[in-house]
């Protein structure tokens, strides 16, 4: 019995030991957690004083997503000889000339994927087809006024890459007023700005004068980097004629620049849904009481698509 109560003394002992040993280690702790917040502090304040110097800024993050999957005698399915593959690739990069009396951005965004589904049962050539296609680069130079507000030229195309290139392209030029109430943020505001739309053949498209407002934050919280930007033209001459597209893109590194990402994009373009809906009336081997597509009778349905896959930045 002393021998036990020996040993329980003991171990009352050595938990005592070690509580006191993990609360002076927490006591040390403490002021060194505030020190570290402090040096966090004057790290960002330095980094934001780098950010306000002449001269330019460049960088770039992109997405990578895949999916593969094969099946072999699989009678399960309907189709138990297949194979599927879905392949998606993201890059948004921009070079900015930040100086005291004038800016020059320029900014580019690809979008790319590729979808497929190969029965083997099925003959014929069954590869990768085009999932998105989005190609976007624009070019923005303003002459300051004063800190925040600079008057602005703007040029930005817009098209496809792998299918039907400049087949619609859009090419905005105009001029008008930048506002910059932040390094992250721009917001043009262009009332004159002339919209030339590009396609082959006789289609829907037609380019007109109207006003161009674009609004782009670019930005990164340690690891996260983040880039929106909403791109709205809106025509003089019919309101048909008008679009926007906003797109969304998020890149969160884990490791060595290797992360994780998503984008997001909307898109409203009458122009497009009524081409889109010309084409597959013309393709009707039977029209039979179907009316001709117009702007008045098409169904112009939100345009999306979205990405989440691996990510890397620069």
């Amino acid at each position: 019995m002393k021998k036990l109560s020996i040993l329980l003394l003991l171990i009352t002992i050595s938990f005592s030991a070690n509580a006191q040993t993990a609360d002076e280690l927490k006591k040390e702790q403490a002021p060194k957690k505030a020190e570290i917040a402090k040096l966090q502090g004057e790290v960002k304040a330095l980094q934001a004083k780098i950010d306000a110097l002449p001269g330019w800024r460049i960088g770039a993050f992109g997405t990578i997503g895949a999916s593969l999957s094969g099946f072999n005698n699989w009678y399960a399915r309907n189709a138990p000889d297949a194979s599927a593959g879905n392949i998606g690739v993201t890059i948004n990069g921009f070079a900015n000339l930040i100086e005291e009396d004038f800016f020059w951005r320029n900014s580019g965004n690809i979008n790319l994927g590729w979808v497929k589904l190969d029965d083997k049962s099925v003959t014929g050539d069954e590869g990768f087809e085009t999932a998105t296609d989005v190609f976007t680069i624009s070019s923005l130079y303003g002459k300051r006024l004063n800190k925040k507000w600079a008057v602005s030229g703007l040029a930005e195309y817009r098209t496809t890459l792998i299918d039907n290139f400049n087949n619609p392209g859009y090419l905005d030029l105009g001029a008008g007023l930048t506002w910059t109430p932040t390094s992250h943020l721009v917001v043009v505001m262009h009332p004159g700005n002339y919209n030339f739309v590009f396609s082959d053949g006789d289609t829907a498209f037609e380019s007109s004068l109207g006003a161009k407002v674009v609004a782009d934050y670019t930005n990164k919280y340690g690891g996260l980097s983040i880039k929106s930007n909403l791109s709205l033209f809106q025509s003089y001459e019919n309101g048909d004629l008008s679009n926007w597209t906003f797109t969304n893109s998020f890149g969160y590194t884990i490791w060595n620049g290797i992360g994780l990402g998503f984008e997001v994009g909307l898109r409203n373009n009458k122009q497009e849904a009524l081409n889109s809906a010309l084409n597959e009336f013309n393709s009707m081997t039977t029209i039979g009481t179907t009316p001709t597509p117009t702007f008045d009778n098409i169904d112009n349905k939100l345009q999306t698509y979205w990405l989440f896959g691996l990510s890397y930045a620069l």
